[in-house]
């Protein structure tokens, strides 16, 4: 298969402990400690970068994942692991988690700042409003708050992080050794944001950074997270289970993007993939296989029946799901999720322990088992056909199932002229082929020794 455009595709490499399959450390070759073993991260960012990889990407939540007793669920916290990584790499990008809903702008910006700097250029935000009840008991709160209310808050915390990356000019640091000026304090701004969330003076204690703002990622998919994706994200994670759901969440992003004022180009949509990867299509299938066989389904059924707001007792593993299943209206948390995973079972009229199976590889994600060959024209099928500007890979097992990817694989696409050779720009938003964003305040003359 040829490809008839001159896209490039951009591929992102999701790291998930010992693998996105929840019964990947139960395998006889996983360490089930690797969560927590910065040398395991080290050796997926080597090999990562290996394929030319356009990113890393951690996913993170302020509250325990799930089960402790189901899989590893402790999980170290991205910014400064990924801090270790840029150490031992030179290209790739360095995607983290944050929230938007239990951090403040000013902690979140240095931090993210200071991994740019660290970095050369290669950091990478994926902003989340984060679902879920237990989050809030973290941080003193009842309830979760309104899905609204978290995106409504989430757009003012961008906001004032912009500003505060904003606070410096570029050309403040003067460094005059002669006349003892280190920083220009007129080219340092005091933001003064006041809002409905946040009161913020500023400016940030870092200057701007080799990108000026790290790359903007974004990963929801309900009515909010596309208005919100459509205003700030430069790349949007999602969850697609066909191409035709796949082409209609790109077309309906990409208008979004272009009726808010922005050229749609600039936003890369990548969806999720859980690829499987053997020599022979029988090989993946019976790997696909072995791993389902290792999920305990009493597990798997708590978490589902809590997505659903049902007792444990209510789903049934050899019935399908049952009718009383609440509607996306009246979900808080993951309300695209939701949608997903009750379409895909109602689709394919899945028994709960069927729907816990392709669940267990991707949490809704598509999964695909099959050959280097097989993975990499499915790739390209979606990248073709409107679905997709790359993908999110996302391997069963870590670290062979990223080894199969880049040494199989991506050999594959770069032989299609689908993918880079070589790395041929130095940070992540030229990975992705955007432009360094201006600063707002560069016509702007209030600086700190103004208000001071």
């Amino acid at each position: 298969m040829t490809s008839g455009t001159s896209r490039r595709l951009h591929l992102n490499a999701f790291l998930m402990s010992v693998g996105h399959h929840e019964a990947a450390w139960r395998l006889p070759q996983s360490n089930p400690l690797a969560h927590i073993d910065v040398e395991h991260y080290r050796n997926l960012a080597r090999i990562a970068e290996r394929g030319k990889l356009d990113s890393l990407f951690l996913a993170d939540s302020p509250v325990q994942m799930g089960s402790p007793g189901r899989r590893p669920s402790g999980r170290l916290e991205p910014t400064l692991l990924l801090t270790a990584l840029a150490a031992v790499t030179d290209h790739i990008g360095l995607i983290a988690t944050a929230s938007t809903s239990y951090n403040e702008p000013y902690n979140l910006a240095r931090r993210f700042a200071s991994l740019d700097h660290i970095s050369g250029g290669r950091a990478g935000w994926n902003i989340v409003t984060t679902a879920g009840v237990e989050a809030a008991l973290n941080f003193g709160l009842d309830d979760l708050p309104a899905h609204r209310d978290r995106y409504e808050r989430a757009a003012e915390f961008l906001e004032v992080s912009t500003k505060l990356w904003d606070s410096w000019a570029d050309n403040a640091i003067v460094a005059d050794k002669e006349r003892g000026v280190h920083a220009d304090a007129d080219r340092v701004q005091v933001i003064d944001h006041v809002g409905k969330y946040f009161k913020v003076r500023g400016p940030l204690n870092v200057p701007r950074s080799p990108q000026a703002y790290p790359l903007l990622v974004q990963a929801g998919s309900s009515e909010d997270g596309r208005n919100f994706a459509a205003r700030w994200a430069e790349a949007v994670f999602t969850a697609q289970q066909t191409l035709e759901e796949g082409k209609a969440f790109y077309a309906d992003l990409k208008d979004r993007v272009a009726r808010g004022g922005r050229d749609p180009d600039t936003v890369k949509i990548l969806p999720g993939i859980v690829p499987v990867i053997a020599d022979t299509e029988r090989e993946a299938h019976e790997l696909d296989a072995e791993l389902n066989r290792l999920i305990i389904p009493e597990y798997a059924k708590r978490q589902l029946a809590e997505r659903f707001r049902l007792s444990p007792d209510e789903l049934d593993l050899d019935s399908e799901l049952p009718e009383n299943l609440p509607t996306e209206d009246e979900i808080e948390g993951a309300k695209s999720r939701f949608t997903l995973i009750v379409a895909l079972a109602r689709r394919e009229r899945l028994t709960v322990r069927q729907l816990i199976g392709r669940l267990g590889g991707g949490r809704g994600h598509r999964t695909f088992a099959g050959t280097p060959v097989q993975v990499a024209d499915a790739i390209q099928y979606w990248f073709d056909n409107g679905a997709a500007d790359g993908f999110n890979i996302m391997p069963a097992v870590l670290p062979s199932g990223l080894e199969s990817f880049v040494d199989k694989v991506v050999p594959i696409l770069q032989e299609r002229g689908l993918f880079r050779t070589e790395y041929e720009t130095t940070t992540l938003r030229q990975h992705y082929g955007l432009a360094r964003p201006a600063n707002q305040f560069a016509t702007g003359d209030r600086g700190l020794a103004a208000a001071l």
